[in-house]
C-alpha cells in the first residue's frame, strides 16, 4: 500500500479539507485516480469500469488549484475528479457511445444539463464509465455490465454480477477510480449496481434532475443520479446536479419542493421512531447467505429504534415486470436524440441502428438485439390505447395504489426493500430510492438495503440511509491487489 492509498477511499470532506491546508492538488487527486485507473481498470484486477479518460481532466485539476489558491474554493465539488456514464454528453474530447459501436465516434456538440452543472461546482470530468449496452434496452439475455464496445464491467468485490446498468460508474467509485460518479436510472439501473458494488446510490424523483443531454429510454421514467462511497457524499452532489430545466419540462414540477441543503438535519439518531416499511414479500425469496446478512440488517434497524411494520403486497408488485410502456417510449426518445448527431455518425434513427448491428454481428450482436427489434415495431407516435392505458396504470398502481396507499395507510417513513427487489414500483411511480451498503454474505458478495419514498423524499431517505450507514459501518474497501 503506498503512502496516497488513503486518497482511494477518502470522503469529500477529507479531501477538500487536505485541499484546503495544501496538503494535496486536485492535480495530484486526478493523477492518483489515473494511475489507479492505469493500475486495475485493464490490468490488474482488470476491473474495466473506466472507457475513456478525459484528455484535459489533468489540465482542468490544475485550472481547479489555480482558482483556489487566487479566489477560493466553489464548494465541496471544487477540484473533485467525477466519472460520467456513458451515455451522458460532455461537449469535449470524449465520446457519448451508450456502449454502442454505431455511437462509438460519437461527439456531443454541447454538454448535458448535469455536465455543466458539474462543471460549474468545479468538478474535474475525469472520463466515461462503460456500461450495458444501450443502458440494457437493447436485447433480453444481456449481461449486466457488457457494452460491444467496452467489454464487459467486472466487481471490485470478486465473481459476483456487477448489476447494471450504471455497472461501470458504482464499480468505477468502488475502486477507487474516481470518488464521485454519475449513472442514470429507468428501472434499477443506479440501485442495482449500487447494491451489487457496496456503494451509494441516490435514484432520484424524475423530474428533479434534468435528462437534457442524456441518451434516452423513457421519458416517464428516466433520471440521472449521484454514485459514491459514503451517503454524505452523494447527498453533496445531488445537491449539484439538481435545477429547473426548460428544455426539460418535467424538472418544473419541482418547483415548491427545493430543498437548500440535504445535508441539513443529519442525525445518527435519526431512525429512532421511525416506521418503516417491510414489504416481506421480497425479502422471503432470497437464497440462505443473503437472508442472513438482510436479517442482521432488520435487527440494526431495529436495535436503532426503527418501527418495523409489515407491508401487504400492493397492487404495483403484479405490474412490476411489465416494460411495456418502455418499449413505446424508446422508439421517439432515441429518434429525437439520434437526429441530432453529427452526419459523420452512422446512425440517425433506431432504425438505423440495427441496421448497422446487423452488418456485423460477431462484434456487434453478441447477445442480440431483441429489445431494439420490438421497439422499432412501435409506432414512434405514442398514439396507441395499449401505451396510454398502460401508462396510466402504472401511475395510478405504482402512486396512488402503491407506495403512497403504503405510506399512508401504515403512517410510514419509508419502504425497505433488499437491494434492487422493487426498483419497478419507484421506477414506474417516478419516486425516489436510496441504496446503502448493509453487509456481505461469507463468500464477499456486497449486499445492500434500499429506502423508497414518495415524491420528492429525498432529504428524508438521505437522513435515513445516513443513520443506518454511520450506525452499522457495513462497507468494506475492496482489495483488487488480491484479484491481481
Amino acid at each position: 500500500m503506498g503512502k496516497d492509498s488513503w486518497l482511494d477511499n477518502a470522503s469529500l470532506r477529507d479531501l477538500q479539507e487536505a485541499m484546503q491546508k495544501g496538503e494535496l492538488s486536485s492535480e495530484q487527486l486526478t493523477a492518483h485516480c489515473l494511475r489507479r485507473i492505469a493500475d486495475h481498470n485493464k490490468s490488474g484486477a482488470g476491473i474495466n469500469a473506466v472507457l475513456e479518460i478525459n484528455p484535459d481532466a489533468l489540465h482542468t485539476a490544475l485550472a481547479m488549484d489555480t482558482i483556489r489558491r487566487m479566489t477560493g474554493s466553489f464548494g465541496p465539488l471544487h477540484g473533485i475528479p467525477v466519472l460520467l456514464k456513458d451515455n451522458i454528453n460532455t461537449a469535449d474530447k470524449m465520446h457519448t457511445s451508450a456502449g454502442s459501436l454505431a455511437l462509438a465516434n460519437h461527439m456531443a456538440c454541447k454538454d448535458s444539463f448535469v455536465a455543466t452543472k458539474l462543471r460549474r461546482a468545479g468538478a474535474v470530468i475525469l472520463g466515461k464509465a462503460n456500461m450495458t449496452e444501450w443502458a440494457n434496452f437493447m436485447t433480453a439475455d444481456m449481461p449486466n455490465g457488457y457494452s460491444s464496445r467496452g467489454g464487459q464491467v467486472k466487481n471490485p468485490y470478486g465473481d459476483f454480477d456487477v448489476g447494471g446498468s450504471s455497472s461501470g460508474s458504482a464499480a468505477g467509485v468502488a475502486a477507487g477510480f474516481a470518488p464521485l460518479a454519475v449513472g442514470t436510472e429507468t428501472s434499477g439501473s443506479i440501485l442495482s449496481p449500487a447494491h451489487s458494488c457496496s456503494v451509494v446510490g441516490i435514484k432520484p424523483t424524475v423530474g428533479l434532475i434534468s435528462r437534457s443531454g442524456v441518451i434516452p429510454i423513457a421519458h416517464s421514467q428516466d433520471t440521472p443520479g449521484p454514485i459514491a462511497r459514503t451517503v454524505v457524499d452523494a447527498a453533496i452532489m445531488l445537491g449539484a446536479m439538481v435545477g429547473v430545466d426548460e428544455t426539460d419540462p418535467v424538472t418544473m414540477a419541482q418547483k415548491g419542493h427545493e430543498v437548500e441543503d440535504y445535508l441539513a438535519g443529519l442525525s445518527i439518531d435519526a431512525l429512532r421512531g421511525a416506521r418503516l416499511g417491510l414489504v416481506r414479500q421480497y425479502f422471503a425469496g432470497l437464497d440462505a447467505p443473503r437472508a442472513a446478512v438482510y436479517d442482521s440488517a432488520i435487527a440494526a434497524l431495529t436495535r436503532l429504534g426503527a418501527v418495523i411494520v409489515e407491508v401487504d403486497e400492493y397492487a404495483a408488485q403484479a405490474k412490476q415486470g411489465d416494460y411495456k410502456v418502455l418499449l413505446y417510449e424508446f422508439k421517439p426518445n432515441i429518434n429525437a436524440y439520434l437526429g441530432t448527431t453529427s452526419p459523420c455518425v452512422p446512425v440517425h434513427s433506431l432504425a438505423d441502428v440495427i441496421e448497422f448491428n446487423s452488418r456485423d454481428p460477431a462484434s456487434r450482436l453478441k447477445h442480440g438485439q431483441s429489445v431494439l427489434l420490438a421497439a422499432e415495431e412501435k409506432s414512434g407516435t405514442l398514439t396507441e390505447g395499449e401505451y396510454i392505458t398502460a401508462l396510466l396504470q402504472n401511475q395510478l398502481h405504482c402512486r396512488e395504489h402503491g407506495i403512497d396507499l403504503a405510506l399512508t395507510r401504515d403512517r410510514l417513513d419509508a419502504l425497505v426493500f433488499p437491494g434492487n427487489a422493487g426498483c419497478g414500483i419507484a421506477a414506474k411511480a417516478g419516486y425516489p430510492s436510496v441504496t446503502v451498503p448493509a453487509g456481505y454474505t461469507a463468500e464477499g458478495r456486497p449486499v445492500g438495503l434500499t429506502f423508497t419514498g414518495t415524491a420528492y423524499s429525498e432529504r428524508a431517505l438521505i437522513k435515513l440511509a445516513y443513520a443506518f450507514e454511520q450506525n452499522t459501518k457495513a462497507r468494506i474497501v475492496p482489495c483488487l491487489e488480491s484479484q491481481q
